[in-house]
């Protein structure tokens, strides 16, 4: 996957090492590819059944694709490394699951309304899009800042400090993320114990939706951990050292993750298409839910 040698490159106005390893072209290309058919794919998932809550999704698809083409751009310049393509891969791989974790959240809000199932959440279901939403920004722009910061750091104080604001970034998003996993434990249980009767009528495989939200959420915690454990080590630890690790922790979980809501889009449970197999039918409403029209 990578050529693991002393080589290094550094960005003449403040020293900084950019890569601690060949970057591994044939690696970036293939992520290039499972990021960019995903994300086509997604667009026409998106356009044919008009399920705009996952917009934020499909945009951190196409983050993942452009940065790993900045990664193979990267691996192309071997060994004369320069900053624009090594900024591209920094800040949109590093911000793209922010973006998948904003459309996971919708999914929670619109199904726990779509059971009529408000009272087993633990927060209003009209105020918990918001409030994971809200967070999710949070983290989203001290990210990008902390990234911005340090790929165009002038001194190691700099490098320094934006370190420890995309740490702090990502600390915000396992914090959020990981209510938002108790949140939906939480409502899981309480529904197994007690099913709305509207959950029988409701004939889409919503139950197999909140599985691919458990598969999805544990792997997106499972990445931001990979990462803070990358940004408190620093650039001379370990996991920044070996290119083999953002692979196997970042781009193969994340590539899962966009690939298996291909295969079970949202949109066969809590869309008017997907409304058309029960007896209810789906009104998108602007809090993020839906209400619900006995047919």
């Amino acid at each position: 996957m990578t050529t693991d040698n002393s080589t290094t490159a550094e960005d003449e106005s403040s020293g900084y090492v950019l890569y601690h390893y060949d970057p591994s072209m044939a690696a970036a290309v293939i992520f290039v590819l499972v990021f960019g058919a995903s994300a086509v794919l997604h667009i026409y998932q998106l356009s044919r059944t008009r399920t705009w809550y996952f917009v934020p999704f499909v945009l951190g698809c196409l983050f993942e694709a452009v940065g790993y083409v900045g990664r193979a751009m990267s691996a192309s310049e071997t060994p004369d490394w320069t900053l624009k393509p090594y900024i591209i891969q920094s800040i949109l791989i590093l911000l793209g699951p922010a973006l998948y974790a904003a459309s996971v959240y919708m999914i929670l809000g619109r199904l726990i309304l779509l059971l009529e199932a408000g009272e087993y959440s633990l927060i209003r279901p009209n105020r918990l899009t918001k409030v994971f939403v809200l967070g999710d920004v949070l983290s989203f722009f001290a990210q990008g800042g902390g990234g911005g910061m340090l790929a165009t750091a002038k001194s190691p104080s700099s490098v320094k400090t934006g370190e420890n604001i995309i740490v702090a970034g990502l600390c915000i998003q396992i914090l959020f993320f990981g209510f938002f996993m108790i949140v939906t434990i939480v409502f899981h249980f309480r529904h197994f114990r007690h099913p709305t009767p509207q959950s029988y009528n409701i004939q889409t495989p919503w139950t197999k939706l909140l599985w691919v939200l458990y598969a999805s959420s544990l792997l997106i915690m499972v990445r931001s951990l990979f990462r803070v454990a990358e940004y408190i080590e620093g650039t001379e630890g370990n996991l920044q050292s070996k290119e083999m690790y953002i692979y196997l922790l970042d781009a193969l979980l994340m590539g899962i993750v966009s690939v298996l809501f291909n295969w079970f889009h949202p949109s066969r449970v809590i869309t008017k298409r997907a409304s058309g197999l029960s007896t209810v039918k789906s009104t998108e409403i602007l809090d993020g839910g839906y209400l619900m029209e006995r047919r």
